[in-house]
């Protein structure tokens, strides 16, 4: 695990001591630092945090994106924006082949870390107990689906997951040997890196993905029980949306995340040849792919997010248009007069408005 430290330093939680010492020599090992590495890198890095940045501004700054589910939405969407916010310390950790920014910043950026990762599971636990409170009980959970309540419930993620990662802030440092930002742990190392990995793994994965998938299995069967009901009035047609726009962002996460947590596991049963570096790099790359997906779904999947994105996006844009037309507006307005001298008072009146109609 030691050995390995600088690739993983800041993918994750578990991903910065997820193999033991024995995994490889005693030689530091780095991930490569290859043209096609620096532009993968590079291109998530952006596209991740322009589209998280945006989607954090759409959120805050518009009153209708203000209920329940989408609060959780933006949680995710910050916590997904602290994650890419990586991606630049891993870079410079490959290019240097050590870690230069020190003892603070090595525990900071690795708390950090864990903790967007963390936030990033609860939030979309919560919005899949959102949904499911929704369908399953839509008159009682009235008072629990508050945007006040789900601000509340959003602090306090981040506060539990600062509390799970406590061995992180401790235990976390720039090792003397390969001079790596990573976890170093007691004696024995074997043992307590085994007992993170599970711990982390059932905390932040598994064990949220059990009740995810309960949430949805009670929606499913509640659903299928009232489909001979009467046609979906126009509110349960968009908030079938949402609920579906919540399920393909969850099956997307467990896509992108189910291979690094599968990885961590069957290197604790068998050790992953030291030479399969692409099996490392894939999988740690597609965490970051999915904090940069989810800006997108927001946007395909929801007509609000849609409509609010190209608000955004289109606002300098309007503002030329709105020029051109006042511009245009004050030719035809010329025109106009000079037309009034060219017309007899009989026909005045209709080829002003034509012309003025013409704008």
């Amino acid at each position: 695990m030691e050995d390995y430290s600088g690739i993983f330093e800041n993918v994750n939680i578990s991903s910065t001591y997820n193999f033991t010492a024995d995994s490889f020599s005693n030689t530091t090992m780095l991930l490569p630092f290859n043209k096609v590495i620096v532009i993968i890198h590079t291109i998530v890095f952006i596209v991740g945090f322009l589209g998280n940045t945006l989607a954090i501004y759409v959120m805050a700054r518009y009153a209708k994106m203000n209920t329940a589910t989408n609060i959780y939405i933006l949680n995710l969407a910050v916590a997904d924006e602290l994650y890419i916010l990586g991606i630049p310390f891993i870079g410079t950790n490959s290019v240097l082949s050590y870690w230069p920014f020190g003892e603070a910043v090595c525990k900071i950026s690795m708390t950090a870390d864990a903790m967007s990762q963390f936030a990033s599971t609860f939030s979309l636990t919560l919005m899949s107990i959102d949904r499911f409170l929704f369908v399953v009980y839509p008159v009682r959970s009235v008072k629990w689906r508050k945007p006040r309540l789900a601000k509340i419930t959003s602090c306090i993620v981040w506060v539990v997951s600062f509390l799970i990662v406590l061995p992180v802030i401790i235990f976390s440092s720039v090792q003397e040997d390969f001079k790596t930002c990573n976890m170093s742990w007691p004696e024995p190392h074997d043992v307590w890196s085994a007992v993170f990995i599970l711990y982390t793994s059932i905390l932040s994965f598994f064990g949220p993905l059990i009740v995810v998938c309960l949430c949805y299995l009670f929606i499913v069967i509640k659903v299928r029980s009232a489909r001979e009901r009467a046609g979906l009035t126009r509110r349960r047609k968009s908030e079938r949306k949402v609920t579906r726009m919540v399920v393909i962002i969850v099956l997307v996460f467990v896509l992108c995340w189910l291979p690094f947590y599968t990885t961590n596991i069957v290197n604790l049963i068998h050790i992953i040849p030291e030479h399969s570096m692409d099996i490392y790099f894939s999988v740690v790359i597609l965490t970051y792919v999915n904090s940069c997906a989810n800006p997108f779904l927001y946007a395909f999947l929801s007509k609000n997010f849609k409509e609010s994105f190209q608000k955004v996006l289109c606002f300098q844009k309007s503002n030329v248009a709105r020029a051109a037309q006042v511009l245009q507006g004050r030719q035809n307005d010329t025109k106009s007069v000079q037309l009034k001298d060219l017309r007899t008072a009989d026909s005045e009146p209709l080829n002003t408005k034509n012309v003025v109609n013409g704008q």
